[in-house]
């Protein structure tokens, strides 16, 4: 799995996926005629101009060289500090596995080396799937907006992160390790050469930790030398040594 920037040679698969992604979950309030219309509005001819902006960020996620899902976010604000999360669409047939998940993980670091303070998700009101997704990886409810797609205005919810505290960001999701269930902690990252390093824990209260899995193949076959780096056995990411790793040598 391979998340990275949009180029416009992925305006085609991009205009799929998203075209998918509506008629797949949005065809209770969003008629056919509506979703045609907004597809060709956010990505048609100017949405090649959209890549190239500064202040807008597009990746796609790719599987076996194939794109399966993409997000679409942008920087607002007096000084571009908020990053927002428009849409973030997986091709109805290659969602779950924590694929969706994923994408929002990238996206959110992304949104923050791009200088963002705070991180918002937008989802429309009626999209029952879209809403609890946000809640169950640490968003919460903040406000409303309206949206107009085609010729139709809608709500669409705001949502932001929960309050970090002392625990970091609260985006916990299961995951199978040798038939034994385990829980990525998205909040607690630490940069590696490839991708982040997440923490793992034996429980969704954080209690017990596991292991470090690595975001780029999503292995947890790693190893710590004993100055505290981490390299992951699959596919050579390395975490460099911690402050707190190396303060008792």
């Amino acid at each position: 799995m391979e998340i990275r920037e949009a180029t416009v040679a992925d305006i085609d698969d991009i205009r799929s996926i998203a075209h998918r992604s509506l008629g797949s979950t949005y065809t209770d309030f969003l008629g056919d005629a509506t979703i045609d219309d907004a597809v060709e509005q956010w990505y048609g001819d100017s949405f090649a101009d959209e890549l190239e902006d500064d202040h807008s960020l597009v990746l796609v996620l790719e599987r076996d060289g194939t794109i399966v899902g993409f997000s679409q976010s942008d920087l607002v604000g007096q000084r571009y500090d908020t990053g927002r999360i428009l849409w973030l669409h997986i091709d109805p047939d290659s969602r779950g596995g924590g694929t969706g998940v994923r994408l929002l993980v990238r996206t959110r670091e992304k949104l923050l080396e791009e200088g963002a303070d705070q991180i918002q998700g937008l989802v429309l009101e009626d999209n029952e799937g879209g809403n609890e997704f946000y809640r169950d990886h640490g968003f919460e409810q903040a406000g409303q907006r309206e949206v107009e797609i085609g010729d139709e205005t809608f709500t669409e919810n705001v949502y932001v992160e929960s309050d970090l505290g002392e625990g970091g960001w609260g985006a916990v999701d299961e995951l199978e390790v040798d038939g034994e269930t385990v829980y990525v902690s998205y909040g607690e990252a630490s940069r590696g050469a490839k991708a982040p390093f997440y923490n793992v824990y034996t429980s969704d209260d954080r209690t017990e930790q596991y292991a470090l899995l690595c975001g780029n193949c999503n292995s947890i076959d790693n190893a710590m030398d004993a100055m505290g780096r981490v390299e992951c056995n699959a596919c050579g990411n390395r975490r460099k040594a911690t402050r707190w790793d190396s303060s008792y040598l």
